[in-house]
């Protein structure tokens, strides 16, 4: 799981010049609140930025299922990763709910 979040965060990075660091610090603070691994082997890690001036979005599918700690035990090979800025408010709750 951790690795799985720091090459997403690596990948973000890269295609956004957001800093890897603190895109993977955002990922991480989020999962010690509770698992993002929703269920049926998909996860949606999220987190707030500062910084971010709109919704940032990435999937990434798995070659190999990994375990993500999902709410229904199952591993996880499907991960659609979503970043919002500090001031989205519920909006990055209502991208999640699409």
């Amino acid at each position: 799981k951790k690795q799985a979040l720091q090459e997403l965060a690596g990948a973000v990075s890269r295609v956004t010049d957001l800093d890897e660091r603190a895109v993977f610090d955002v990922l991480m603070e989020r999962e010690k609140l509770g698992t993002t691994g929703v269920g049926n082997g998909i996860a949606i890690p999220h987190g707030k930025l500062p910084g971010l001036d709109k919704l940032y979005g990435m999937f990434a599918r798995m070659e190999k299922p990994i375990d993500f700690q999902a709410i229904d035990e199952q591993p996880v090979d499907l991960i659609f990763l979503l970043l919002a800025p500090e001031s989205a408010g519920a909006d990055h709750l209502k991208a999640l709910a699409r």
